[in-house]
């Protein structure tokens, strides 16, 4: 059969589909009474502008490096596993750190979500401290766990000196040129939930993508290291667990990044209720 986009829209829930190549917006939809003025919530799609801003802080010398451990920044965090784990490994949901990610609303998630954004605790440190069981060799096995990434957040916080959306807004938003203000849900502590809660217009998502797809050049301007995104976005030989097919039955896994199994390098960022980012480099496309 062959189908039109009012087709699919009529047949599929989408909020707003945008489709750019290059700076060419070939196709922008919104339903159920949306537009182009209203923010749309990331859930975990934030995960990879976490890592983005970490691979900056890397540059900057801000961070030393992806193989320093956690507790190099947040020393409170010295005896736990998660202290104990490298920055690669936490980026890769490959600490081996048992978080159980089912949305059920009885497991680990639910706990970490309500110590963060339902301001349910006091947030900060507490809200990944409660995860301190190892079941795998650090670097070893895909495990996705949003527990990882706040861990993330806290350093990236604790290293830049700043909030990290404030961090976000000087590093990324306002080089590339984002035309309405975003949001990040934070927690009691006035930490962001760095594993999702990043709220933004459907055309500055595109702009993110599209400078994913410029390799982090934005108009002649490098934002994020072009090796930094390489490293996120690719597989390396001795990182079996990683690769797709095997971190899960379809996708193999990056830094914070969904990697497609296709022959060209192609990604995603990816969150929870049907959000999708897809990127391919090469044709300079997003979805």
């Amino acid at each position: 059969a062959q189908l039109t986009l009012d087709d699919y829209l009529a047949r599929n829930p989408t909020t707003g589909l945008l489709v750019a190549r290059g700076d060419t917006i070939l196709v922008e939809r919104y339903q159920y009474g949306r537009t182009d003025r209203h923010r749309f919530t990331s859930w975990s799609m934030g995960k990879t502008v976490t890592a983005m801003l970490v691979g900056i802080a890397i540059a900057e010398g801000s961070i030393r490096s992806v193989d320093d451990l956690a507790a190099a920044y947040l020393p409170e965090l010295a005896t736990t596993e998660y202290g104990r784990t490298s920055l690669r490994h936490l980026l890769q949901m490959s600490s081996g750190v048992r978080f159980s990610e089912e949305y059920s609303g009885r497991d680990d998630m639910a706990t970490l979500v309500m110590n963060t954004y339902r301001l349910q605790g006091p947030g900060g440190l507490s809200a990944v401290t409660p995860f301190n069981e190892r079941d795998a060799p650090p670097g070893t096995k895909f495990s996705y766990a949003s527990a990882e990434t706040q861990v993330l957040g806290l350093v990236l916080a604790r290293a830049v000196g700043r909030p990290v959306a404030e961090y976000l807004e000087q590093k990324i938003w306002q080089p590339m040129g984002a035309e309405a203000d975003a949001t990040w849900l934070v927690d009691n502590s006035r930490q962001e939930a760095t594993f999702c809660g990043l709220n933004a217009v459907l055309r500055d998502y595109a702009r993110l993508g599209l400078l994913l797809a410029h390799d982090g050049n934005w108009r002649g301007r490098e934002i994020i290291p072009a090796p930094w995104i390489m490293d996120a976005t690719t597989v390396r030989a001795d990182q079996p667990h990683l690769r797709p097919g095997t971190a899960t039955p379809i996708f193999g896994y990056g830094y914070q990044t969904w990697i497609l199994p296709t022959k060209r390098r192609m990604f995603m960022l990816w969150g929870i209720r049907g959000q999708r980012i897809f990127v391919d480099p090469e044709n300079k496309l997003v979805m």
